[in-house]
């Protein structure tokens, strides 16, 4: 897995791991449908520390009820083949749960165009640094809240 430095991104954009959890067990889902939507309008970006969480939760056993493991593996292999890889060069620490920091470092690193959040402490927390935090349902109606100026 090599990071990318670069940072030329045209439209990148953070997921969160609850919303991509819902994606690979619920494949006709609102988050599935948004994150199909982002993989063809947007980079998304992912941190070693959002990845590895990602990897973690979506394998535990718990989630066998909704998809086969290896179902799951490959939804991970099919994901990182689309991903853009980032080292965080500023950890942000304003989230009400600080493990959902990660997100808001990695948002803050790219200058993401938006964060697209199921979880409630990122939501709530919208817009961010002018970043707007939106859930699956209102990023596929289009409320996106125009870009921040740069």
């Amino acid at each position: 897995m090599s990071l990318n430095s670069s940072m030329n991104f045209d439209r990148p954009i953070v997921i969160d791991t609850g919303v991509l959890i819902s994606a690979a067990i619920r494949p006709q889902s609102v988050p599935a449908l948004a994150l199909e939507l982002a993989l063809r309008h947007y980079d998304i970006c992912e941190s070693i520390t959002t990845w590895k969480e990602l990897q973690q939760v979506l394998m535990r056993p718990k989630f066998d009820r909704y998809t086969e493991s290896s179902q799951r593996q490959s939804f991970l292999n099919g994901l990182f083949a689309h991903l853009r890889m980032v080292d965080v060069v500023e950890q942000v620490r304003e989230c009400s749960d600080p493990k959902d920091d990660p997100f808001l470092s990695l948002a803050w690193t790219v200058n993401a165009e938006l964060i697209l959040a199921s979880d409630p402490h990122l939501t709530q927390m919208h817009p961010w640094r002018g970043i707007p935090i939106l859930p699956p349902s209102a990023f596929l109606a289009g409320v996106s809240p125009l870009r921040r100026p740069v």
